[in-house]
Formats: structure tokens, sequence, C-alpha cells
């Protein structure tokens, strides 16, 4: 079930009433109707991909009772073993199987080995790679002795299906999430207002900011060697608001909807394209991912508490299994190497932790040297935005390689027109300008439309809000799919 879909429309306010008209007292009664209505907005796409999440739910409960049981290391391990074993092994079948198929037999064939196996017409559940991350951080934790695992089959199950974050994250732990399903929850109506701006402003930035970058990212994309230079670096920006808009809009839509319940889930971007170097850009982009990474790989292989070289190899793994995780192709693992490649001035000369406070704090400008930084910080993630939008790794050189040779400027008026796609390249400019100054407005606040409780100004934020929903209908593109949902 899509978020910007008639059908989520009517899901949510019966699920919202019955929550909270229903069983407002009774957890066990609001839990198991999370976990039902997550199934359903689940099955809404294929039902029998339900079978994949109950059985990842069971295994992981069921282990992790047992683990907190044992005492003997072996016997813990064994345990942790067979949850990564069976979670990282459906995560590697229905998403990396081919992949490692056409591979093999192509090595073969470069040596003049003709060999063939048949590869499968596998279906990529919607969101595997999130809710297998999420609940390998369960069992990991209760390996570590970190936290207590649940005797409640029913919270645990609406933990790891809980819908606002089903499908693209954020990919939550168990210590904080969790546990919010054992509290009492009440209505809290200041809590639901802040939630309903929040998903307000998560519509906006999907179906006005993405939508319509895509048009043009998908033409320019299609066919780079027929346009300037100009008119690709336009196509390459066109992609990195696309990708932004998307996927954050969800992550507000999924973190306002819960906060619709009485559940708070971590804060997933923190306006990445205001980043002054590469280490805050992944201090502020896809947050719960880079953080997953951080504390059950990079830290485990040393982190950077050794020699500067096991840095810098704990660095580059960690980005090309961060490449890998987004989807079975050469492409996200190049975009990795790129983003890795990034790292390596500021770990040499110590300057990955330079930038870790607000941005232009108690200013309403920026100083010159932070848009020095913001401007060469974005421009470095828009050439790593071309491999992952990329088809394959040919597309991507092709991309670079007219990008850097063709006519800079060329007919540059002709060309935008033939883009236009009925969107004059001037108004999704103008709403791209106002987007970004709206953001670095509020670039220190948890989200977009955060405001504090300030009754002079109610007309304006309501007058806001109105304009807001008037440019998504104005605006809206064709109700694409989030990006995010094919990893």
């Amino acid at each position: 079930m899509l978020f910007n879909s008639i059908d989520f429309a009517f899901f949510l306010p019966i699920v919202f009433v019955l929550y909270w008209v229903l069983f407002q007292r009774n957890i066990q009664r609001q839990n198991l109707l999370i976990a039902i209505a997550s199934y359903i907005f689940y099955g809404w796409w294929n039902w029998r991909f339900l079978t994949l999440i109950l059985f990842s739910t069971v295994v992981d409960y069921t282990l992790s009772l047992r683990m907190s049981k044992h005492s003997d290391p072996k016997k813990r391990k064994i345990l942790l073993g067979t949850s990564l074993l069976v979670n990282l092994g459906l995560l590697g079948f229905f998403k990396y199987y081919n992949f490692f198929i056409a591979n093999f037999v192509e090595a073969f064939s470069l040596f003049g080995q003709e060999i063939t196996i048949r590869s499968l017409h596998i279906i990529l559940p919607v969101g595997i790679s999130f809710y297998t991350f999420q609940t390998l951080s369960y069992s990991i934790d209760v390996y570590r002795r970190k936290i207590e695992p649940t005797t409640d089959f029913v919270a645990f199950s609406a933990f790891v299906s809980f819908f606002p974050q089903l499908v693209a994250g954020p990919i939550e732990r168990a210590s904080n999430l969790l546990p919010q399903f054992h509290k009492e929850r009440r209505f809290d109506y200041f809590q639901a207002v802040d939630g309903t701006r929040q998903i307000l402003w998560g519509f906006f930035k999907k179906m006005v900011i993405a939508d319509n970058c895509a048009k043009y990212a998908d033409i320019i994309f299609h066919e780079p060697n027929a346009y300037s230079s100009v008119v690709l670096i336009f196509g390459a920006v066109m992609f990195a608001f696309q990708i932004y808009g998307d996927f954050s809009g969800y992550s507000d839509i999924a973190i306002g909807t819960s906060k619709l319940f009485g559940f708070n889930l971590m804060k997933n971007f923190a306006f990445p394209y205001f980043s002054r170097d590469m280490a805050e850009f992944w201090r502020r982009w896809h947050i719960s991912l880079s953080t997953w990474f951080r504390d059950y790989l990079y830290i485990p292989l040393g982190g950077s508490q050794r020699r500067l070289k096991t840095t810098l190899r704990n660095t580059f793994i960690i980005f090309l299994v961060s490449g890998f995780w987004h989807g079975a192709n050469w492409t996200f693992i190049l975009w990795g190497a790129l983003h890795a490649a990034y790292f390596v001035p500021l770990l040499l000369f110590a300057k990955n932790r330079r930038h870790l406070g607000d941005i232009a704090p108690s200013r309403v400008l920026p100083t010159f040297r932070d848009v020095g930084s913001i401007s060469i910080t974005f421009a470095l993630t828009v050439l790593a935005w071309i491999p992952f939008r990329a088809d394959n790794i040919h597309h991507t050189m092709e991309y670079y390689t007219a990008l850097f040779t063709q006519d800079f400027f060329g007919n540059i008026s002709l060309q935008f027109r033939s883009i236009s796609n009925g969107f004059h390249v001037v108004y999704i400019g103008i709403i791209l300008l106002l987007f970004i100054l709206f953001e670095w407005v509020q670039r220190n606040q948890p989200h977009g439309l955060f405001f504090s409780i300030n009754h002079r100004y109610k007309t304006v934020r309501i007058s806001l809000y109105y304009l807001l929903v008037t440019l998504i209908f104005a605006f809206s593109g064709a109700h694409e799919t989030f990006i995010y949902f094919q990893f």
C-alpha cells in the first residue's frame, strides 16, 4: 500500500479510530491491531510475502528467547549464527541470487569457459532489506546482552512489522521502539498535531519535489548523449532532489504517522544537503542505516581506534557493503566506493569530525566559508548520484563521458524546451529555490514544519499549510512509487 494512494487515505483513519476509540485502554489489543493492520498494509502488494515476515519474526523471537536462557558462549554464538544465516540467507536469495549467478557465468566466460546456470524469476519482496536489518539488530543486541528478549510475541510482531516504517524505514532499533509497545499509550494532542504537520511536509517533498524532479531526471538519463553538459548537470541535480524528496519524504510520513499512534521513531534525515563535508553528510543522510553499519559492522571491525590503515580499510568496507545493500548492481558498489574515496582526505587530515554541531547557529545567513563548503559537498554528492541512478556501469560511464566531453551549453534553450514535458523548467526552479530557502530557515529543527507554539504566528502557519496542500494538488506528479521500495 502506497502512502500516496487512495487506499492509504482510507486505511489510516480507520486504524486510527479503532486504535484510540475502541482499544485506548488496552495495550495488548492496541498491539494486536497494529500487527494486523501492518500485515494488511504489507499484504496489499503481495500477500504471499507475509510468510517471510512471519517466518523472520518467529525465528528471531524463538532464538532470542533461547539465547537468553544459555550462559554458554558457544551455544549463544550458534543461536546468533542461526539467526544471521536465516535472515541474511533469505535476503541473499531474493535480492542477490541472480546477480551472483550472472557474474559467476560472466567470470568463467572471460577465461573461455562457457557454462550455463539458469537464473530464476524472483520477485523482490518490498522492504526486505529494512525489516531484515531491524530483526537482526534485535538478535545481535540480545546476544550482546544490551536488551532483554521480550516474551510478548504480539508486541514483537508489531515491532517487526510496524506499518509506518516497515517498507522503507527508518530502520529502528529494538532498544528504542520495542519498549514503546510495552508502555501504556495515551492520546497526545500536541504530538498528533506535530505528526500531522510532518506528514504534510513528507507528502509535499514526495509529490511536489520528488515526482516532478523525476520527470526531468528520467528524460535526461534516458539518453545522456543527446544533451549538453549544462543539461546533464541539471539532470543529475534533479535526481539529487528527487531521491532526497522521495526518501526523506517517506521518512517524514512514517515518523509523523507513528506520532499519531503515540510512537517516536528515530530521525532519519537532518537536512543533509546543507552538509559542509562528506562526513557530516553521512551523519545527516539515512541516519538509521549509517548508524546501523557503524554499530554492527564498523565498530566490531575495529572502527577508528587503531592505525590509520585499518580505519581506511574499515571505511571502504562499510561503504562498499552499504552500496551492495542498496541493490544487486555494480552501480551501487561504485556509488559506495566513491563515497569511501571522498572520506580519504578527511581521514588523512583528521577532519572527519570537524562539523558535529548545528549549521550556522544563531545566524540568518551562512558565512562565505559555509557556502563554499556546502556547495563543494553538494557537487560531490551529485556526481556520486549518477551511478546510483544509472541502469548499469556502461550507462554510468556514458553519462560521465558526455558530462565532461559534450559542448557545455550547446543549444540550451531548445534542449530545455524539449525536456519540459508539460511542466516548465522555470516552475520547478522556483519551487526548488523556495524549498531550499525554507529548509535553510528550519535547518536546525526536527523537521521542516516543526514550529514552537506561538499564537502570534498562527495565521501565518495555517496559511502555509493551505499553501502546501494547494501545491500538492496543483503540482503533484503521477503518484510514483517510492524509490527505496526496490531496496
